[in-house]
């Protein structure tokens, strides 16, 4: 009571900061006539000059005003549109990293210009963020007029564009794209092999359109790139035929960590069985083009030796099904990554599935908490306040309404069953399209669309069924919604972001009656006409009660069904909108078929009967914040492991970043190489323990194996003075000096690329095995709840060890590769290397079910990972390996055989100066 009583003398603290903004609206408005009697020219310059204030020591604050009043006149010149005093309120929310909160039809879209012209001054790059494609070209096309005119550059993201196409449109000072596009370019970004692949700049800022739906709805589900997936089952048999018949001797098997290493004559022996099988590309095993055989090799000889049918697994309708070390339950769904599960098919000879694999992933929320500053347009986010400022730190101001609203919102209709709603619903529609009053039916599914779409058949109502699928399409029909005597029914994602005119779009209507009618009187006429016809129309519907929003059911969210009732009575129009409810519908059955409320509907209406109260609205309402709340925790989950995945992802993405830009690795690979010898004498040697107790043949054999050095390490250790120390010193000069022998037989640029074409390799490689196992890992570790252990501390603790390990691995790796490879020059290979398949990329829409990742060909992953160091000399991993360099301009170039050619032909290198690689 006194809370509302405050409230009503003093306003709330929205109204508050609002009014507090109205200081700088009155700087602005008083600019206005000095900027509008600038020439062209002179307005046009207004931007070389804030660069010259950010120079000299201005802040982006200090010039707010003269910039906005820029743009209102810019606009009000190229565009015939001036903006309000609430959009420039909405313009300074932007700019502040707020979520501005406006009703529909509000002019959102124009109200990003004065924020991203603002922050696009400095130079550094502004992201604008769309929910599709349509939108992200139109906005870009639309309101970069004003930019262009004002001297900036303008750049869009949609998907099938090549490298330089990207580059280019992320240097721009203001980049238009829809999330999905950012965020895969970003994870694609992240593994390349050389800085100057890479497409996007440092993040600076981004204004995110319809920002409920993108960092709410969409942030459900990571962004995922997973590959690669070529059918690879001829591989997987002939390898598996090989492996069966290979005896014993060949190779030995650890049992613990359920790894098989082969023989000195083994490999001999296995070499020459695969070379006659004709699976080898080269006659030497190691070499780098047989890499994919060797590595199905190992994991068929694990899959046959080291995993057990009816223990490890068993077959269950024609299917490998995993089974728990730990519980002995199957695991459906699950499989073995790299290709292991693959085997275990091969092996048991049911049907193998194709390999694939997460590369990399990252959810919306940490992509987004990137940018230093972040902001957000919405007409719905207040009910997910809290939300946003949990997970983003924004703060939701809802900004006021340029004409007050005059949409009527009547209270929800309920009904027994669907039938008999459905029946209500066709008869309300068929009334008010008799008397002209346009229709707009939300529903929540496709399915949901038909079935009202047969009613209104039974009725012979004319109407447009439409859902979220084909955006453009969409756009065109719910723009002319608003006419005369139009129903349209759509589910709530349809045609976002285009307004509904009371009697048509003119600009959509000459689109789609005139065409490509050349510019002309007779094309002025027809213009003419389609104006002069709205106009008429908009009165008519006007006198018919303007746009009335129809919903079919009420969503989970309260926000989605906001989205929808804000489509009606935009600009101080007439509307009106009604919810129709049942028993049968999603959200009422949260209530249970034994509740009050159910049995109270059930006694007391009759069939076709409706009900109408606040209680019951007020009920449903209820319902939805518990729901709201579910899905929040569900959303918070998800960032809570990620938020673990992240710290990681940014270790490993800054290494990536420090290792693409040195100019050497040297001191990296020794570092490594001291922490690899550290390890392998502190395994065998352990602290404070007596020489008897010393692995000294573990570590003779481990030196041998990782160092390629023998060492008389048994000799050492009959020294009475002989420590673990000692030990370690002597086998690090040792590897140092073999280490100096090879960088002394080869030339040191090219020992150089090795190193870092090796190093980051590896680094990505161990770091899509480490991807693997903490998906696993997030599959199980919930199972600790039965004792009592809380599962996200358990996952923390668990994938820190895993880290590590990883870290470990990686070291030991890229010591034992350099040292034990050899190196040498040979001709080039005329044969080129086989095509690797695309990335998939997947983000699947919670509201549609639809893949909406658009990753087109998926070339510019393919060229990130696996890109062939074209060009330059290619390193051996065993004896006898060959290496070779092209004889071309570009041939001291580290470039991938998918990137386009240096030489600006347009074609990939490989079918450019890159074709005889």
């Amino acid at each position: 009571m006194l809370q509302a009583l405050m409230k009503s003398v003093f306003g709330s603290s929205n109204e508050r900061y609002v009014k507090s903004l109205g200081k700088v609206i009155a700087q602005i408005n008083a600019l206005e006539p000095q900027i509008g009697g600038l020439s062209d020219a002179e307005l046009q310059a207004q931007t070389q000059k804030f660069r010259d204030q950010l120079a000299g020591g201005k802040t982006l604050d200090d010039i707010l005003p003269e910039a906005f009043a820029t743009v209102r006149e810019a606009s009000r010149r190229v565009l015939g549109m001036r903006h309000f005093d609430v959009q420039m309120i909405g313009g300074i929310v932007l700019h502040r990293g707020e979520i501005a909160e406006m009703r529909t039809g509000e002019g959102k879209t124009l109200v990003a210009t004065l924020a991203t012209y603002l922050n696009a001054i400095e130079g550094k790059g502004v992201h604008v963020v769309t929910v599709n494609d349509y939108l992200a070209r139109r906005d870009a096309d639309w309101m970069g007029q004003i930019y262009r005119w004002l001297g900036l550059t303008v750049g869009v993201i949609v998907p099938n564009l090549d490298e330089y196409q990207r580059r280019e449109a992320y240097g721009a000072d203001i980049t238009y794209g829809t999330n999905n596009e950012f965020g895969f370019d970003y994870l694609r970004d992240n593994m390349k092999h050389e800085r100057s692949q890479m497409v996007q700049r440092p993040f600076n800022y981004a204004i995110v359109d319809e920002v409920d739906s993108i960092l709410i709805d969409e942030a459900r589900t990571p962004l995922i790139i997973s590959g690669p997936t070529e059918d690879k089952t001829d591989l997987y048999m002939s390898v598996d035929a090989i492996v069966k018949q290979i005896d014993p001797s060949f190779y030995e098997a650890d049992e613990k960590t359920k790894n098989i290493t082969w023989t000195e004559d083994g490999a001999e022996r296995i070499e020459q069985i695969l070379a006659d099988a004709g699976l080898l590309a080269t006659d030497n095993l190691y070499d780098v083009e047989n890499t994919q055989v060797v590595h199905h090799l190992d994991q068929a000889l694990k899959a046959n030796i080291m995993f057990k049918r009816d223990i490890d697994y068993i077959v269950k309708d024609d299917k490998i099904v995993i089974i728990d070390e730990f519980t002995g339950r199957m695991m459906d769904g699950r499989r073995w990554s790299n290709g292991l599960h693959q085997a275990v098919e091969a092996k048991e000879g049911v049907k193998i599935e194709p390999e694939n694999q997460t590369m990399a992933s990252i959810t919306f929320q940490n992509y987004f908490r990137m940018y230093p500053k972040l902001s957000g347009m919405t007409g719905t986010a207040a009910t997910e306040a809290a939300e946003f400022w949990d997970i983003y730190k924004m703060n939701v101001v809802t900004i006021p309404t340029n004409v007050p609203v005059q949409r009527i919102d009547e209270e929800d209709e309920f009904y027994k069953n669907t039938q008999d709603k459905f029946k209500a619903i066709a008869k309300a529609i068929r009334e008010k399209n008799e008397i002209g009053q346009p229709v707009l039916v939300g529903t929540v599914s496709i399915e949901k669309s038909e079935l009202l779409s047969h009613f209104l058949d039974q009725e012979g109502v004319k109407h447009s069924v439409l859902n979220a699928r084909f955006h453009e399409s969409e756009a065109h029909i719910v723009a002319q919604a608003g006419r005369l005597g139009a129903v349209t029914i759509a589910t709530n994602m349809a045609g976002r972001g285009t307004d509904i005119q009371l009697g048509g779009n003119i600009e959509f209507r000459t689109q789609d009656e005139l065409g490509d009618m050349p510019e002309g009187p007779e094309r002025d006429a027809a213009v003419a006409r389609i104006e002069s016809e709205v106009l008429a129309e908009r009165e008519q519907v006007k006198q018919a009660g303007g746009l009335f929003v129809l919903g079919t059911e009420r969503h989970e969210s309260r926000r989605i069904d906001n989205q929808l009732r804000g489509r009606s009575g935009r600009q101080g129009d007439p509307g009106l909108s009604r919810f129709y409810l049942c028993l049968e519908d999603d959200l009422l059955r949260i209530f249970g078929p034994d509740t009050l409320f159910s049995r109270m509907m059930n006694s007391n209406l009759d069939d076709g009967e409706a009900i109408g109260s606040k209680w019951l609205s007020k009920a449903i309402e209820t319902a939805q914040k518990k729901v709201e709340a579910r899905n929040y925790d569900i959303r918070k989950q998800v960032v809570e492991y990620d938020d673990v995945m992240n710290d990681q992802r940014k270790v490993i993405y800054e290494q990536r970043a420090d290792i693409m830009d040195a100019e050497a690795v040297e001191d990296v690979v020794v570092e490594m190489r001291r922490d690899t010898v550290n390890t392998l004498v502190g395994e065998a040697c352990p602290p404070d323990s007596y020489p008897e107790k010393w692995d000294i043949a573990g570590l003779k054999q481990r030196t041998q194996d990782v160092l390629g050095i023998d060492a008389p390490i048994d000799q050492w250790v009959q020294e009475e003075t002989v420590e673990p120390e000692i030990i370690e010193e002597r086998l690090q000069q040792l590897a140092d000096d073999r280490m100096a022998q090879k960088i002394a037989d080869t030339d040191p640029g090219i020992w150089r690329r090795v190193e870092k074409g090796i190093l980051l390799e590896r680094l990505d490689h161990h770091w899509k095995e480490h991807l693997a196992t903490l998906d696993a890992l997030r599959q199980v570790v919930f199972l600790r709840a039965y004792a009592q252990k809380q599962p996200i501390n358990e996952y923390k603790q668990e994938a820190f060890g895993l880290f590590e390990r990883m870290l470990d691995t990686l070291r030991e790796d890229v010591t034992r590769i350099l040292l034990t490879s050899e190196f040498r020059m040979a001709p080039p290979i005329e044969q080129a290397l086989p095509e690797l398949p695309a990335f998939l990329t997947g983000h699947i829409d919670p509201l549609t079910g639809l893949d909406n990742s658009n990753d087109g060909d998926g070339s510019a992953a393919m060229a990130a990972l696996f890109g062939s160091l074209a060009g330059s000399p290619r390193a051996a991993f065993g004896p006898g390996g060959a290496a070779g360099a092209d004889d071309n301009p570009y041939a001291g170039m580290d470039i991938s055989r998918n990137a386009p050619c240096p030489c600006g032909s347009g074609s990939k290198y490989k079918h450019c100066h890159g074709a005889a690689a």
